[in-house]
């Protein structure tokens, strides 16, 4: 680790910490996730644990809640204390905001392989995502879930690299996760032009928003400076495993994630056995630079 990377870690962790008294929040790692106890999701949460919910949010970005039984309809008023939830597409029937997330031996690729950030090529992107896992795999090990804090990659870049960056933008496009794949017919490909490097609406803290998931090109660069610009930017989530926390799932976890200022990695290491669960997606807003 060098010393610009030591730096920014340094300041993070210098930050005061906060203060709960109606929930337990063990952080996971210094840097980034919270494991949160001593609340039952079924049930309807008072304002006070709310707020306490959403300071560990803003301080954590990702929170772990184990032990939940919950109906879809605990599932989305948890969430809808957060915003307004987003209509996933569904096979008739479904319900409409309400992905379910399932792989076993059949599958060809699962939702989330490779560092990511979520529908970056929308216009207004995801204020983040709630992933409740009733089904894990039956080897009892594997499916493993890696976050990486997208404020600390900005952070640990030299000045003058950060200046740089302040001014660009780059554009997202719906259609490379669907590289060697067909989409389907209907599907209607987002595309958007983001800065690469946003402010946090809800704290104003910078961050690295660009993400090998969505990110084709910098507007304005070359073609051979874009992509070694975009090389550099993708490889810090991908070898600097400091900015990252890892999650291992049991049946009944749910996990709640800022998808404004980080990445994830959902590692399928357990083919060909199956996993399972829900996603419950909250809307965002247009990120601003």
């Amino acid at each position: 680790m060098d010393q610009l990377a030591l730096d920014a870690m340094k300041q993070f962790n210098d930050r005061t910490p906060e203060e709960y008294k109606l929930i337990t929040v063990r952080p996971i790692t210094p840097i980034i996730g919270a494991e949160v106890s001593d609340v039952d999701l079924s049930r309807d949460l008072d304002a006070d644990q709310l707020d306490e919910i959403r300071r560990a949010f803003l301080a954590h970005h990702v929170l772990v809640f184990r032990d939940q039984t919950l109906t879809p309809e605990d599932h989305k008023r948890f969430a809808a204390h957060f915003g307004t939830l987003r209509t996933q597409p569904i096979d008739e029937g479904g319900d409409p905001v309400i992905l379910e997330l399932s792989s076993d031996r059949d599958s060809k690729f699962v939702a989330g392989d490779g560092w990511h950030c979520d529908g970056t090529a929308d216009a207004e992107p995801s204020l983040g995502s709630m992933l409740y896992i009733t089904r894990t795999p039956e080897s009892g090990s594997g499916g493993d879930t890696m976050w990486a804090n997208m404020h600390l990659a900005y952070e640990m870049l030299s000045p003058p690299m950060r200046d740089f960056l302040d001014g660009l933008t780059a554009v997202h496009d719906g259609l490379v996760p669907w590289q060697g794949y067909q989409p389907p017919d209907d599907y209607v490909v987002p595309k958007s032009e983001h800065p690469v490097v946003v402010r946090h609406p809800d704290t104003g803290r910078k961050l690295l928003f660009v993400n090998e998931g969505f990110t084709t090109h910098i507007v304005g660069l070359s073609k051979a400076e874009s992509r070694a610009l975009l090389d550099l930017l993708f490889g810090l989530v991908q070898t600097q495993p400091y900015l990252a926390c890892r999650v291992r799932w049991t049946p009944g976890t749910l996990v709640f994630w800022d998808n404004r200022c980080t990445q994830h990695h959902a590692i399928w290491d357990y083919f060909p056995h199956s996993r399972y669960g829900q996603r419950i997606t909250i809307n965002g807003t247009r990120p601003q630079g």
